[in-house]
């Protein structure tokens, strides 16, 4: 640890959240809980959807990826913050670092774009309810998931590679618990100006033009719905968005800070509780906002439940 006379560092050290070993077994502790009901809720919410027939729409077709997505972020991030907490070893090599900093970046960047299309997709099903099978046809929904991915992989590459070659001389202890971009450019001893220019124009496109597709999406289903002229009908319709429009609420409203500043105004404890949230809580958020709010998918782990049980 220290200081490097070398412009090439063996590794990192990730100082986690806290130096306290009372509070790194309670955080351990809590950790793993939401940890093994994040794996245990998304793995079940894809289980329930390829089990029934009845969710074999393009609505569920999203949600299933959506757990994909929050399943595989949070395998990403949590596994080695738990190793840091329960062990004196907080090492993470250079190859390692840079890893994680790509897929998770791959993963977080995929939900953005994936939760815009979740908000299109409610967007024809309450505002062009008729058309609503030809539109959202299986070519478009795999081509909606795919532009995601591609768009997710080119941006994460652009930002990891650039990063990847800043020189890191200054330290190689990492003020956080996994390797953002934000406490890494920190230990830089390069002038990372045009790689922070970099990370805000990838940052700020992804998380602007995904919002703005969701705006204008729940802007015209908001129209549609006040339109309707029975409580019940506006009450039905707006109950179609209503787990989506909570799941981005809580998902962009923990995110949209804390990347589209300059490194400068960076705060440690401030960003490191945040970043709890999107990485390790909202993980498991997801499949509980979508399942217990949701009478379909309820319905549907009955109906797998009962042939199941019918089977034996």
């Amino acid at each position: 640890m220290g200081r490097w006379n070398s412009t090439n560092v063996p590794g990192f050290i990730l100082m986690g959240l806290t130096d306290s070993v009372e509070t790194q077994l309670v955080l351990s502790m809590l950790f793993l809980l939401i940890y093994l009901i994040t794996v245990l809720g998304n793995a079940g919410m894809i289980l329930i959807i390829r089990l029934d027939p009845q969710l074999h729409t393009p609505m569920y077709f999203f949600l299933t990826h959506l757990s994909l997505l929050d399943l595989s972020y949070s395998n990403v991030i949590t596994p080695k913050t738990l190793q840091n907490l329960l062990t004196f070893t907080k090492s993470i090599s250079f190859l390692g670092c840079f890893t994680q900093m790509f897929f998770f970046g791959f993963f977080f960047v995929a939900e953005c774009f994936l939760l815009s299309s979740m908000a299109y997709d409610r967007y024809v099903a309450i505002c062009s309810p008729l058309h609503y099978p030809v539109i959202m046809s299986t070519r478009l929904c795999h081509a909606l998931l795919s532009g995601s991915y591609v768009i997710a992989f080119v941006n994460c590459t652009v930002v990891t590679v650039s990063i990847s070659h800043l020189h890191f001389c200054k330290s190689n202890v990492i003020q956080h618990y996994f390797c953002d971009t934000t406490p890494v450019l920190a230990l830089s001893c390069s002038d990372s100006s045009e790689v922070e220019i970099i990370i805000f124009i990838c940052a700020g496109s992804n998380l602007g033009l995904s919002l703005i597709t969701i705006s204008g999406s729940y802007l015209s289903i908001l129209s549609t719905i006040l339109k309707i002229n029975s409580s019940a009908g506006k009450k039905k319709a707006f109950s179609t968005c209503a787990s989506h429009l909570l799941g981005v609420t809580i998902f962009y409203s923990t995110t949209f800070f804390t990347y589209i500043k300059p490194k400068a105004s960076y705060s440690l404890g401030r960003d490191q509780v945040a970043s709890v949230f999107y990485t390790i809580v909202i993980p498991m958020l997801n499949p509980l906002i979508y399942s217990l709010r949701n009478k379909e998918v309820k319905n549907a782990a009955l109906r797998v439940l009962q042939k199941r049980v019918g089977c034996r």
